[in-house]
C-alpha cells in the first residue's frame, strides 16, 4: 500500500501535513521551526540550540520541565528535539488515543515557554556541559573541526552548539527576539503520522495554532563552497587513536546528482561491502570501523569519510581514503556494482521509512525545506535509474586534487604531510 499524505495551510500560513498509518498504535507529532545554527551571526552562534533547551523548561500552564515530561510520559509517550544547521524540531510520540494530548503540549510549548530568568541560568550550564562532552569525545570533536576545516568561518561552518563563550554570553532578550523573529507560521511545519486522519489533525490545529498572527522570517545568507583556512585541522590529544575526518563540498537538496550520489556513497562507504569497508579494514586492517556520509543542505552539501586508525597507520589510511574516492573518477563502477549499491539504497531508504515517527520527519523536514514531499516510488525510480556512468559523473564532478579537507583527533599527525597526500595528482 502506498504512503500518502495530505497538506493543508492554517489562514496564518502555518502548514501541517500528516501521513495517517491506519495500522499502527501511536502518533508522532513534530514542530519544525526553519532557523538553525546557519541562522545565526558570530555573537549569537548557539542561540537555536539554547532555545530548543529553554522550551521544556516551562509555561504558564505547565510551570516546570517535569511537568511537561510528565504530560507526556505519563500518556505513556515520548518526547525529545534537535537542533540542526537549518531547522529545529520538537516532537514527541504517543499512543494513538493521546493525540490531543501530544499536539496540546507542543503547541503550548510553541507558544507558551516562559523563558525565566533562573532557568536560563541553569540552563546554559547544562548546554555548556553538552559542548564540553562533545569536546571530550574524540570522533565527535572530529567532526567539529572538520565543519570548519571545510567551510571556514561562515555559519553553516560553526558548531551547532556554538561555544562555551557564546552561550555564556547569551542573554533572555536574544532569545525573546529569537522567538519573535523565527517562530512564525510561515516559518514553521506541524507533521503528524500515524493512526489518525488529516480531518483530526486539522481540528486540533486550527484550535492550537490558528490564533497565531501571521508573519515571515528572514532567510540565512547562502553558504560559500569555499575551505577555511585551515583545510586540514590536527589538534593532539593522548590518547590511543587517530580519529580521522576528510570531507569535500558536495551537492544541495534538490540537485539532479542527488540520486547518482546516494549510489555513489553507498559504493564507497555504506556497509559491510563498499569498497572502503573493503580495502581499509578487511585487505589492508587499518581500521575498526569507516564509512561515508552525505549531508545535503538547501544550497549546499558535503560528502564525508569518517575512521579511527593509530598513529603509525594514519598517512597510509589517508591515502588509501584518498585513492579509492579518486578511482571512482578515473575508472568507471561496473554494472553489478551498482545494481547491487541501487538495490542496498533504495531497501535502506524503503527501510528507513518503517515507523510513524520516521514519516513524520520525512514529511515535515521536506515541506519545510523545499516546499514539497518527493512520493516515496519517486525516490526508488531515481535511484533505480542511476547508471554506471551516473557514478562516474558525479565522482568527477566531486573528487579533485585540492579538493580535501580533514581533521585529526589524536596522538599525532602532521598537517603538511596529511595535505600533501589529499592535494597529490
Amino acid at each position: 500500500m502506498a504512503i500518502e499524505w495530505q497538506v493543508s495551510q492554517l489562514a496564518n500560513g502555518m502548514r501541517v501535513v500528516t501521513t495517517p498509518v491506519p495500522t499502527a498504535q501511536s502518533v508522532s507529532v513534530n514542530v519544525f521551526v526553519g532557523i538553525g545554527s546557519r541562522g545565526e551571526t558570530p555573537r549569537t552562534n548557539g542561540l537555536s540550540h539554547f532555545m530548543e533547551h529553554m522550551l521544556f523548561k516551562g509555561t504558564e500552564r505547565r510551570p516546570d520541565a517535569i511537568i511537561i515530561a510528565e504530560a507526556i510520559e505519563g500518556a505513556g509517550g515520548v518526547l525529545n528535539a534537535y537542533t540542526s544547521k537549518e531547522l529545529t524540531c520538537y516532537w514527541n510520540q504517543v499512543p494513538d488515543d493521546r493525540l490531543a494530548t501530544a499536539m496540546d503540549v507542543l503547541a503550548d510549548m510553541y507558544r507558551n515557554s516562559v523563558l525565566k530568568a533562573e532557568e536560563i541560568e541553569r540552563e546554559r550550564t547544562v548546554v555548556q556541559q553538552e559542548i564540553r562532552r562533545a569536546f571530550d569525545q574524540p570522533g565527535a570533536w572530529a567532526s567539529e573541526l572538520l565543519q570548519r576545516a571545510t567551510y571556514g568561518d561562515q555559519p553553516i561552518g560553526w558548531p551547532i552548539a556554538g561555544t562555551l563563550e557564546t552561550v555564556e554570553a547569551m542573554q533572555r532578550g536574544d532569545l525573546v527576539e529569537h522567538v519573535a523573529t523565527y517562530y512564525v507560521p510561515s516559518n514553521t511545519v506541524l507533521s503528524v503520522a500515524g493512526n489518525t486522519t488529516h480531518e483530526q489533525v486539522m481540528a486540533h490545529a486550527e484550535q492550537l495554532f490558528a490564533g497565531l498572527p501571521p508573519g515571515g522570517a528572514p532567510k540565512p545568507h547562502a553558504a560559500s563552497p569555499a575551505f577555511g583556512p585551515e583545510r586540514v585541522i590536527v589538534e593532539k590529544r593522548e590518547i590511543a587513536q587517530c580519529n580521522i575526518g576528510i570531507a569535500l563540498h558536495a551537492i544541495a537538496r534538490k540537485d539532479p546528482d542527488r540520486y547518482p550520489l546516494m549510489v555513489l556513497n553507498t559504493i564507497l562507504g555504506r556497509g559491510m561491502s563498499s569498497r572502503l569497508f573493503k580495502e581499509v579494514r578487511e585487505r589492508r586492517g587499518l581500521a575498526y570501523s569507516v564509512g561515508s556520509g552525505v549531508t545535503r543542505y538547501t544550497d549546499a552539501g558535503t560528502m564525508t569519510v569518517s575512521a579511527g586508525v593509530t598513529l603509525e597507520h594514519l598517512e597510509e589510511a589517508t591515502r588509501v581514503i584518498r585513492d579509492e574516492l579518486m578511482k571512482t573518477a578515473t575508472e568507471r563502477v561496473g554494472e553489478d556494482e551498482v545494481a547491487k549499491a541501487r538495490d542496498f539504497s533504495t531497501g535502506n531508504f524503503r527501510l528507513g521509512l518503517e515507523s510513524t515517527m520516521a514519516l513524520a520527519q520525512r514529511a515535515g523536514e521536506s515541506l519545510l525545506m523545499i516546499d514539497e514531499i518527493e512520493p516515496i516510488e519517486d525516490v526508488v525510480a531515481g535511484i533505480s535509474a542511476v547508471t554506471p556512468a551516473d557514478v562516474q559523473r558525479v565522482a568527477q564532478r566531486l573528487f579533485r586534487p585540492g579538493g580535501f579537507a580533514m581533521a585529526v583527533v589524536g596522538p599525532g599527525g602532521d598537517a603538511d604531510t596529511l595535505r600533501a597526500i589529499l592535494d597529490a595528482a
